[in-house]
């Protein structure tokens, strides 16, 4: 039966500037916040990048408490962790302060702390069974949008796969998103983020129609689809990308172009998380967890394959995309959309992502055991515009080793 409504979630407040992380002295003042939980990790505590955060909680009147063991994919004995400190500080409000990894740690934290779970009870659809203790997400990347999504993602290291779960009780109070904190992120991370972005705008915008997304039935899913809002949404974000992405990267004197990748991630995380991510989210899930590899440089090898996969079934977009990514313009519109794949791949070459999976460590052999893990992550495989098999996502990955 075809939907006739669609709904969109966003974070109870989003604040975004230079020096917006201030405004958190006068959060505290307001709602009387007594203990602060900061969730971060020890690179950013080391660098200064957190302290801040920490100066306007404390200015505010909060006793501050650090978490400082996040880690890249965070793994669920860091979760453990974590959560143990949180009941430890007893906090009045946790502050999630980094890049994706650290925030949904926080997330993660939030929900078990407030709820006395265990970090696994949250993995899933709509396993939080209620709002969370105050919850504001500080972003540190221009990337990942964690701090406007639903979702949060761990690594289950026994089983070498990312495990996430989504729920609107995710989404924080606050989001901060201060490009600031982004200046000294480092080449490499800058890299990795700026293309997650990309490739979140990307998928968000070329998921199915939310009026023809099919659920199984006594199936749930935690994303409508595609629709006006989020296309909006997603194709500013892939057009300041093509703008700024690789300045972003390549020149990290251009301060604007970081600003700007900032309002980038942001926007791209409101748009894939109503709208929803699909075949490279699927697909990267296995081989960053088995390989090790940062989400963002997962997602940005695979991108280009998998929009080759989908080529057909979204040429319209895919032309448009194309264009604004800054690919001249052609009269066969087939042509344009198989542009889009090459700016991407352009793109990718030019900030340092590595285009193959035998250049991350992987070898033929694990093939099998990604495609065997991806095909069972069928709610994303419901979002993506083109029917995709077991045997086709197996060749998509032939085509990437």
């Amino acid at each position: 039966m075809a939907r006739s409504t669609w709904s969109f979630g966003s974070p109870g407040q989003l604040v975004f500037g230079r020096n917006s992380v201030n405004q958190l002295e006068s959060l505290v003042q307001r709602h009387g916040w007594k203990q602060a939980l900061v969730v971060t990790d020890s690179n950013l505590l080391n660098a200064g990048v957190v302290e801040p955060v920490t100066q306007a909680l404390a200015a505010g009147g909060a006793i501050v408490s650090i978490f400082s063991e996040g880690e890249a994919e965070p793994s669920i004995a860091v979760a453990e962790a974590s959560l143990a400190r949180a009941n430890e500080s007893t906090p009045d409000v946790i502050v999630g302060v980094g890049g994706g990894s650290n925030l949904d740690l926080s997330k993660n934290t939030a929900a078990a702390y407030t709820h006395q779970g265990h970090p696994t009870d949250y993995f899933g659809f709509d396993k939080v069974p209620g709002p969370t203790c105050p919850l504001i997400c500080i972003p540190t990347t221009a990337g990942t949008g964690s701090e406007v999504s639903n979702s949060m993602v761990l690594t289950d290291t026994v089983a070498e796969i990312k495990i996430s779960g989504q729920s609107e009780f995710f989404r924080p109070d606050w989001a901060i998103v201060d490009p600031q904190l982004t200046y000294s992120c480092p080449r490499q991370i800058a890299a990795d983020s700026g293309i997650d972005a990309l490739t979140h705008a990307i998928e968000a915008i070329t998921t199915v129609e939310f009026d023809e997304l099919e659920i199984p039935p006594g199936e749930t899913c935690a994303y409508d689809g595609r629709y006006e809002l989020t296309t909006a949404l997603a194709e500013r974000a892939i057009r300041i990308c093509g703008e700024h992405l690789e300045a972003a990267v390549n020149q990290p004197e251009d301060l604007h172009a970081k600003d700007q990748m900032a309002l980038a991630a942001t926007l791209a995380g409101m748009a894939f998380s109503n709208s929803g991510v699909a075949l490279v989210h699927a697909m990267e899930y296995p081989m960053g967890g088995e390989l090790h590899c940062s989400h963002g440089l997962g997602n940005g090898l695979l991108l280009p394959y998998v929009m080759r996969f989908n080529l057909s079934t979204r040429i319209e977009t895919f032309a448009q995309i194309a264009q604004w990514l800054g690919e001249e313009s052609v009269d066969s519109e087939m042509e344009m959309a198989g542009r889009a794949v090459k700016a991407v791949e352009r793109i990718r070459e030019s900030i340092g992502i590595p285009h193959r999976i035998r250049d991350i460590g992987g070898n033929e052999s694990q093939l099998q055991s990604f495609t065997e893990k991806a095909i069972r992550i069928q709610r994303l495989f419901w979002l993506n515009p083109k029917s995709a098999s077991y045997d086709d996502v197996y060749e998509i990955y032939r085509a990437a080793y």
